[in-house]
């Protein structure tokens, strides 16, 4: 194979393919036709000579030579990019996607802001986000179907780049009208009344100290301090009861309403909740540790102008949640 037979533009198309597994979606983000998207990848696979990419009912799946190519080409575009300047990226004219990986916490709270921060400076970029509770987070990084994570992460490998954007503290939620609204909530109370907490994983996925460990990334696994508070109860020979412990915490308000539990949680996500007008929040009784949010990403989009752009969005929408 020469590489005088090899246009750029082929490589562009076989990298949209290659993560938008969809010809239509692939050709809407390069502003080219379905035909075209095809013929490019037609004149591709001659070069090559393998089929790159098979029509499935769930799109175009790729083979394993384009699977053992796609991270190279990616990452040789983006240099190409970065070193020649050849896309100055325009958000008010982009068409875009990005794809995030976020908690269901950090959807509710964070990206409803930055969805409407993009409205107004971007209309034309879409936005995908993904949970960030899957096992393979990292990978997704590294492959380059994930545009960039957010979270609690303990440890940050260094292929992949980090920026804080938010730190906040805890807070107890409770249904209106429960026994320990009426005065100041004590750790006694913490010990009477069971807690709903959430966990996206624990032992049995590898959660070593409340973070999974993935590929160098340790991501937090629990959305409250349990040593912070399993150490606070200890001190009155007292022990917290985990009543119900689930995956989502925008199932904890219909796991309060109607019962005496409580539950600790991010202070945005409970002044979100709390601002809904069921739901009553109140200090902790004790001193628990803060936690510093960040967005990670991989270090080959540190000088992508689109990127760059992406984190400013994200870092700005932080700032109005925190």
């Amino acid at each position: 194979m020469s590489i005088g037979r090899i246009d750029l533009n082929l490589i562009k198309v076989f990298d949209a393919v290659h993560e938008d597994r969809n010809l239509l979606r692939a050709g809407k983000r390069l502003n080219l036709s379905q035909s075209a998207v095809s013929h490019a990848l037609t004149r591709l696979r001659e070069v090559v000579g393998d089929e790159l990419f098979v029509r499935t009912a769930k799109g175009m799946v790729p083979t394993a030579r384009a699977v053992a190519m796609a991270d190279e080409l990616r990452d040789a575009l983006r240099r190409i990019e970065a070193t020649l300047g050849v896309e100055p990226f325009d958000p008010g004219r982009s068409a875009r996607r990005f794809v995030i990986a976020a908690n269901d916490h950090l959807t509710a709270v964070m990206v409803a802001e930055l969805s409407r921060l993009m409205m107004v400076e971007a209309p034309g970029i879409d936005l995908v986000i993904r949970p960030s509770t899957r096992l393979d987070l990292a990978e997704q990084i590294d492959v380059g179907r994930i545009d960039l994570a957010v979270g609690i992460f303990a440890q940050v490998p260094s292929r992949l780049s980090s920026r804080t954007l938010m730190t906040q503290g805890e807070l107890i939620v409770m249904r209106k009208g429960h026994p320990a609204a009426r005065r100041k909530l004590a750790l006694q109370d913490l010990a009477r009344y069971p807690l709903v907490t959430v966990s996206v994983g624990g032992q049995e996925e590898g959660a070593v100290g409340g973070f999974i460990l993935e590929r160098g990334l340790a991501r937090q696994a629990e959305m409250f301090d349990r040593q912070a508070l399993e150490e606070a109860l200890s001190a009155v020979g007292a022990a917290p009861r985990y009543r119900a412990t689930v995956p989502h915490s925008l199932a904890i308000p219909a796991l309060l309403r109607g019962s005496d539990m409580l539950s600790i949680m991010p202070s945005s996500l409970a002044r979100d909740l709390a601002a809904a007008g069921e739901l009553l929040m109140r200090p902790p009784p004790y001193p628990s540790a803060l936690s510093t949010f960040r967005a990670v990403w991989h270090s080959r989009n540190d000088h992508d102008p689109a990127h760059v752009w992406l984190q400013d969005c994200v870092a700005r929408a932080a700032d109005k949640v925190a």
